[in-house]
């Protein structure tokens, strides 16, 4: 399983490709307090808003799965074999490139969800999940 901080990472950056600000507020105040690392939380979201996932502190393989998610979110017509064999390659398990595959497809679900409701973060206290506990199956709202 990925760490918690990566797949909320994952989670801000569909929601952001998707313009769902009220899933970016949320999963961000969540990701922020995983990372608990005020300047990497802020540079983090700096440059996923420039849309400048290249120069993220992060590993090439992350980088990749990041790329792989937008191009999940924004043409999924057009993913391949390719794509499958490059996460193989960078090191990712296919364990791993399923549960890429379901973050990203379930924030895409949960974002049209959202948008299409109208949905806003008015009176909402952001950041209750996931929690942060080291157990990997935690993913309470505290």
């Amino acid at each position: 399983s990925l760490p918690k901080w990566f797949l909320e990472t994952i989670g801000v950056w569909v929601s952001m490709l998707n313009r769902c600000d009220y899933c970016v507020e949320h999963h961000f105040s969540g990701l922020k307090r995983l990372l608990n690392d005020d300047e990497r939380s802020n540079q983090l979201r700096q440059r996923l808003e420039e849309a400048d996932v290249e120069s993220l502190d992060l590993t090439p393989r992350e980088k990749l799965a990041l790329s792989y998610a937008q191009q999940l979110t924004l043409m999924p017509a057009e993913m391949n074999a390719l794509l499958i064999e490059e996460l193989r390659s960078s090191g990712f398990e296919d364990g791993e490139i399923l549960e890429i595959n379901q973050v990203v497809a379930y924030f895409n679900y949960a974002n049209r969800t959202v948008l299409g409701l109208g949905t806003s973060t008015d009176g909402d206290i952001l950041g209750l999940s996931p929690g942060n506990s080291q157990d990997p199956d935690d993913w309470r709202h505290d």
